[in-house]
């Protein structure tokens, strides 16, 4: 698990910290979102993403055969 001294993390966050399998930048790489965007799910608790960002992130996950329920 990666510890982010000084960061709160969302609970988004705190999920992808404690997989094993994958990181913030496959996140990346399988959404086709761009780093800032990851970077706000996984730190800012009040972002609230688009509908289409949803989409992208779940079919990300679904590449690297991981799947939670938005």
């Amino acid at each position: 698990m990666v510890m982010r001294l000084g960061k709160k993390r969302s609970n988004f966050g705190r999920w992808v910290d404690k997989q094993k399998d994958i990181n913030e930048l496959e996140l990346e790489r399988a959404s086709n979102i761009s780093r800032g965007t990851i970077s706000k799910l996984c730190s800012d608790s009040n972002y609230r993403p688009k509908t289409s960002t949803v989409i992208k992130i779940n079919q990300g996950l679904k590449k690297l055969d991981k799947y939670i329920g938005f």
